[in-house]
């Protein structure tokens, strides 16, 4: 039986690097793909699996990404992220679009490229990290939230698209986790970047990575359709209890 293989993007930090472990020690060959090819390899060479380089808003790198892979049966749409909080007033037309970019159509390049192999390997699984900002809305935060509002129907639609043929979708939407999402937001302000944890017990990337093991245990039977995931600490994306 040929080695189960799984596509991780934006795995050169934070959630899609805790998942690429996760992934790989469930047996799983596991092809990372980042713009930092550096980080990359390193962790390849870890978990044993293969570093590409990826840009997700490019459709040459993309179709490069995908050319180099033989055989898929994960694939985790990490790659994403937000820049600002601007008000609508006063939205950066760079920021929307590089957050649009990332987040949907990012997703939408990837998804394209390797649905034949999801399809083909007979038990494909497409998990997409979205955010529960992709049901919410709030102030300053309009960019990043249409942008994760659009990626979410994009997976949703795919569910019915892809109604009778052997692909399972997972949509898993975490709230508030301490990875590099706030340093990347607020252009890399690290003390800014801390205060959106101060006095809460966030996620970390590793809570998120089992829950794509765990999804990606099931039998082809089984669709875990949405996952919703946030701290105790928080009821919402701008409610949180706070000590100290």
């Amino acid at each position: 039986m040929s080695t189960r293989t799984a596509v991780v993007t934006g795995a050169s930090s934070g959630i899609g690097e805790a998942t690429a472990r996760e992934l790989a020690k469930q047996g799983y060959h596991v092809y990372v793909g980042a713009r930092r090819v550096d980080r990359l390899e390193g962790l390849a060479a870890e978990i044993g699996g293969t570093a590409l380089p990826l840009d997700v808003t490019s459709d040459e790198s993309v179709q490069a990404f995908a050319d180099a892979i033989e055989s898929a049966n994960v694939l985790v749409n990490n790659a994403g992220g937000a820049k600002g909080l601007a008000t609508v007033a006063d939205a950066d037309l760079d920021d929307w679009r590089w957050m649009w970019e990332t987040n949907v159509l990012g997703t939408l390049r990837m998804t394209k490229a390797l649905l034949p192999k999801l399809i083909a390997s007979g038990d494909g699984l497409i998990v997409t990290i979205t955010s529960v900002a992709a049901f919410h809305a709030y102030d300053n935060g309009s960019g990043y939230t249409s942008a994760k509002h659009a990626q979410a129907v994009l997976h949703r639609t795919l569910r019915g698209e892809l109604l009778g043929q052997p692909v399972r979708l997972t949509e898993i939407a975490p709230g508030a986790v301490e990875t590099e999402f706030s340093l990347v937001r607020f252009d890399g302000d690290a003390d800014r970047a801390a205060k959106v944890y101060e006095g809460i017990d966030p996620l970390v990337a590793q809570d998120i990575a089992e829950i794509v093991g765990f999804v990606a245990n099931r039998p082809p039977h089984v669709n875990l359709d949405q996952i919703i995931v946030k701290p105790r600490d928080q009821a919402d994306p701008g409610r949180f209890a706070r000590r100290g």
